[in-house]
């Protein structure tokens, strides 16, 4: 009989997101995971680039979601032995491992831990810190269950001690639980085992035997406030505060003679992270990043990397060929070689070894289990030709396991793993999962205020700032006020079920939480309250981290002044909260994808296997976009195979209607029920469409460039042209004798200063071609840095081997091109040599940047923000990357981000995932914060609808305002301009808003 679950096996970033995605949708959820507690390694970061958002901060809430969503099973300290039967109907057996404590009776009290007399090295702290013997990893984790650790534990090995047993509360201790196997039936499986770092060549850089020689994921534990030394910078030789830390690249990636040949993705990024963060913790101190090529190729992380430049950090492009101990065994000397080949020795208090990424021998081991191939290095991308896919059909792959990469891509490849599992077993959906049952909401109206205020430590995000017991006591005899406490993250499970608890020990009606900000943390508190049988909205937060804290760290007195009045303020709005109600509206099941490029052809088709009807609206007369163009990619699959399979899979379909030639002209609604017209060419037929939600996946294009001679001189193409002509055998191309390609070519500047992600791959991909073609023609590829991120790296040193000559330059000093009669002239700075060299060429190839589509007046139909550079801007860069801020709206493909060709199509479909949370359901609730109209006051002065950014409030029959509540963003512009005072905003009221003016001029 075919199963409605799936097993998403790992409890890091990329399974809890394809847990949620399919909980969220309708599917019971088993979320198995090896250690005690979910997290994976974002939990052990300490913040996240290029935002500098609190790693745990943001997990958090999705850690608490998870553990708390009637729809997933946890299996924690757990393994995955079998998995038998195929797609629909596999039955997986599961080893549970013994807690040594009965999970029913335990409160996650913590009593246990503390008495424990035996310490070891913490795993979470990368053995850096201690740990008990019977331990809960760290202070968020989920579940809030301690495990024995058996072969430490006194009375395993000896028979004695029993100290937890006696101390628990509870009783739950249980020294004699055994393991205990499991059968599942499930219809799908999702593998996110994530990775473990890799431990090669750290002894040829001291690592061991030197002690201020540290791995990057140490040094992220160091700065962490939950950390070994609480979030200061120590080196370990003699706990003092180091004043030059230097970090190293490519430590164990890169190094194709110890079979790593790839790149790990993240490196470059996370060690500028932690430099611009240890001189936020360390001011003065100075870093140095030794580096091979800077690989900051995704959102936002050029200007990331530009700012860290700005702020003193040095960046020496070397090889670090010695390190030896310093001094009396304090601090180290790096011998490195610069660029121009002269050799230094220079000393540091601390040395980061910047380690890479590997699939952990867990995860190997359980796929020789299931019987499942793995590529290159044991990941799992490219095994299959179908993106996200395995060599066993229904098993599904995300994260670093598919390939290294960071916290959004493997989000998005979660999301995309969770639609292909879904489109399995759609049938199944909401049949095998009920509903949770809440408390009813308690009646308050009449009630005097009884407010009960948390504050967060937020480990030193905030206390390190901030005196948070300062803050906390400036509330003692404050009218209104009868609960006061503080916790180290008040986020976490435990503090969650602390403040249910208090709601109902304390009969509390009003709740202050001062922490971080409300646009991340807000819906996780109200859905404390609302289980606590507590209205929602009857919540005030007072954000002390984004408004104080952080802006304020360099002046810690005033900014603890500051936060006392943002917590009044917040007190007293409080005192004026009144419980809000929602109304049920109900959702047009029905996605209308705009572009029909390759994201837009793979987010239609995915929506149609996930059993919902999708419109796909192209502004061109046929499909395929960019793909059209595109001939060969690096890793051998073929493009146009893949886009003729994807038109016939979307021409075929009933589920999709396809409108070509179409522009877009008019978009009204809300998340569930919008309507959005749209114009066809040639007869300028007007057609209007209902759907439940929208995804923008229109595109970008090659930019035409102004430089080195293009459009004036027919031998200068971009790398487009050039693959077409290759493509075409056009003979002046194939017969070239020298071919300059040149990087960079309109981006990494001022006027776009980011990187095009895909310009290295089409050089390297069409040097290779062209030298298969014409072996003895030469190919010299100018660059800045080569950004062959991944498995990528592969080609790049395949290219090396096949005689293509990379030389770098300095943009101060770009190539100059001279058209000759009989060819170009390209002169270059060569920066290795330190001198100019003239090369001959027959064709220039310009790798231009990729620039977005027009999509302005499109940005402002749906209500998507773009950014700088003129792309859509998603929710959250980290953990809501397809999402925007407008609910029900999504972005995919090039339009979000220059991206290959597999990584629009994983991105795709992590939208069909995102927004199948809103088709799959009958009805969604709307309101809460909203306008309202008093028509007894109302002027129809037509002020509202002239301010209101979504065209929602109108003039009726009657000469009122009205504004529906479905329809209302809750923005306040229209209660903020009235003149008469006729509308307000739930939830702002001029009460609540001029309470806080009051706390702040008057006191409370």
């Amino acid at each position: 009989m075919a199963s409605g679950a799936v097993l998403v096996v790992g409890g890091g970033i990329a399974g809890l997101q394809a847990s949620l995605d399919l909980a969220d949708s309708g599917f019971k959820v088993y979320l198995l995971e090896e250690s005690p507690s979910l997290g994976g390694r974002m939990a052990q970061l300490d913040k996240t680039f290029p935002t500098n958002d609190c790693s745990i901060c943001i997990l958090s809430p999705k850690l608490v979601e998870c553990g708390r969503h009637p729809h997933v099973e946890l299996l924690t300290y757990s393994e995955l032995l079998s998995l038998q039967g195929g797609p629909g109907e596999f039955k997986a057996k599961v080893l549970k491992k013994p807690r040594s404590i009965r999970e029913e009776l335990c409160t996650g009290c913590g009593t246990c831990v503390e008495k424990c007399p035996t310490k070891v090295p913490s795993e979470f702290d990368q053995g850096r810190g201690k740990r008990k013997a019977i331990y809960i990893p760290y202070p968020q984790a989920i579940p809030r269950i301690p495990v024995i650790d058996r072969e430490v534990c006194t009375f395993f090995l000896k028979g004695k001690c029993r100290t937890c047993e006696k101390v628990c509360p509870a009783g739950a201790i249980d020294y004699g639980q055994t393991p205990l196997e499991l059968e599942l039936e499930v219809g799908a499986v999702i593998l996110a085992m994530g990775y473990e770092v890799l431990d090669q060549d750290l002894r040829l850089y001291g690592y061991g035997h030197l002690p201020d020689v540290v791995t990057s994921l140490e040094f992220e534990r160091f700065l962490s406030a939950s950390g070994p030394t609480g979030g200061e910078v120590l080196r370990p030789s003699d706990g003092a505060h180091p004043k030059k830390v230097a970090w190293v690249q490519c430590v164990g990636s890169r190094n194709h003679q110890k079979q790593r040949g790839y790149c790990s993705s993240v490196c470059c990024m996370y060690a500028i992270k932690q430099a611009i963060i240890a001189k936020e913790h360390s001011p003065g101190l100075e870093a140095a990043i030794f580096y091979i090529d800077i690989r900051a190729f995704g959102k936002g992380f050029d200007s990331y990397y530009e700012r860290a430049r700005s702020e003193g950090i040095r960046f020496v492009r070397s090889l670090v060929s010695k390190v030896e101990g310093g001094p009396e065994g304090k601090g180290v000397f790096l011998h490195y070689v610069d660029e121009g080949g002269r050799f230094f020795k220079e000393g540091f208090d601390l040395l980061v070894l910047s380690v890479g990424l590997k699939p952990s021998e867990s995860a190997l081991f359980t796929l020789e289990r299931l019987g499942i191939s793995v590529g290159p290095y044991g990941f799992l991308q490219g095994v299959t030709e179908e993106v996200l896919s395995t060599s066993r059909p229904g098993v599904f792959v995300c994260g670093v396991l598919e390939s290294p990469k960071d916290i959004p891509e493997s989000v998005c490849q979660a999301s995309g793993a969770a639609a292909l599992a879904s489109s399995l077993i759609s049938p199944m959906r909401w049949k095998e999962v009920k509903g949770k049952v809440l408390p009813p909401e308690r009646e308050v109206e009449g009630e005097p205020p009884r407010i009960g205020v948390f504050i967060c430590h937020c480990g030193v995000n905030i206390a390190g700032v901030v005196d948070v017991q300062e803050v906390a006591e400036s509330l003692k005899g404050i009218p209104d006020v009868v609960h006061v406490e503080t916790s180290l993250f008040t986020c976490a499970e435990n503090t969650q079920r602390r403040i249910k608890e208090v709601i109902q020990q304390m009969g509390l009606n009003r709740v202050v939480v001062a922490a971080c900000s409300p646009r991340t943390h807000e819906p996780l508190f109200q859905q404390t309250l609302r289980e606590a049988g507590l209205n929602p909205y009857l919540f005030e937060m007072a954000n002390i981290r984004d408004q104080c804290s952080w802006v304020h760290m360099k002046d810690k007195a005033r900014a603890t002044e500051k936060a006392k009045d943002l917590v009044a303020m917040a007190v007293k709005a409080a005192r004026a909260l009144r419980p809000l109600k929602k109304e049920r509206v109900p959702v047009k099941k029905r996605a209308l994808v705009v572009g029909g490029g390759l994201a837009g052809m793979q987010a239609a088709l995915g929506f149609a296997r996930a059993g919902f009807e999708a419109v796909l609206v192209e502004r061109e007369a046929e499909l395929g976009g960019n793909l059209k163009r595109v001939r060969w990619t690096l890793t051998g699959k073929d493009p146009q195979r893949v886009l003729e399979d994807l038109k016939e899979k979307v021409s075929r379909d009933p589920r999709i209607q396809v409108v070509l030639n179409a522009q877009v002209v008019d978009h009204e609604g809300f998340q569930g029920n919008f309507q959005t017209g749209v114009v066809i060419a040639p007869t300028m037929a007007y057609m209007r469409f209902e759907h439940g939600v929208a995804v923008l996946a229109t595109g970008a294009e090659e930019l035409k460039p102004k430089e080195y001679a293009y459009g004036q001189d027919p031998r200068v193409m971009t790398q487009l042209e050039f693959e077409e002509a290759l493509w075409k055998g056009d003979p002046q191309v194939l017969g070239a004798n020298a071919v300059v390609m040149v990087q960079c070519v309109g981006s990494r500047n001022q006027e776009r200063p980011y990187c095009s992600r895909i310009c290295c791959q089409m050089a390297v991909k069409n040097a290779l071609k062209f030298k298969e073609l014409n072996p003895k023609g030469e190919v010299y590829v100018l660059y800045r840095d080569i950004r062959t991120y991944g498995l990528l790296e592969t080609y790049y040193r395949l290219c090396r081997e096949k005689g293509v000559a990379f030389l770098r330059y300095e943009p101060e000093r770009p190539p100059l091109v001279e058209p000759l009669l009989d060819g170009l002239s390209v002169e270059v700075w060569e920066a290795v040599l330190r001198r100019s060299l003239r090369l001959k060429a027959d064709l220039l190839v310009l790798s231009t940047a990729l620039v977005p589509l027009e999509n302005e007046e499109l940005a402002a139909l749906f209500r998507v923000p773009r950014t700088l550079e003129g792309f859509y801007q998603e929710a959250h860069m980290k953990l809501r990357p397809v999402e925007t801020a407008t609910p029900g709206i999504f972005i995919c493909g090039l339009a979000h981000w220059p991206k290959l060709m597999e990584e629009s199509m994983a991105q795709a479909l992590a939208v069909v995932s995102r927004a199948s949370t809103i088709l799959s359901r009958d009805h969604l609730e709307v309101g809460g914060v909203v306008a309202r109209v008093n028509p007894d006051l109302c002027a129809a002065c037509l002020i509202c609808v002239r301010a209101c950014p979504y065209g929602v409030p109108y003039i009726d029959e009657e000469g009122r305002s009205v504004i529906d509540p479905a329809r209302c963003r809750g923005c306040g512009n229209c209660a903020a301009v009235c003149p008469q005072k006729a509308i307000e905003l739930d939830g702002f009221r001029d009460e609540q808003v001029l309470s806080k003016l009051d706390a702040l001029l008057g006191g409370l």
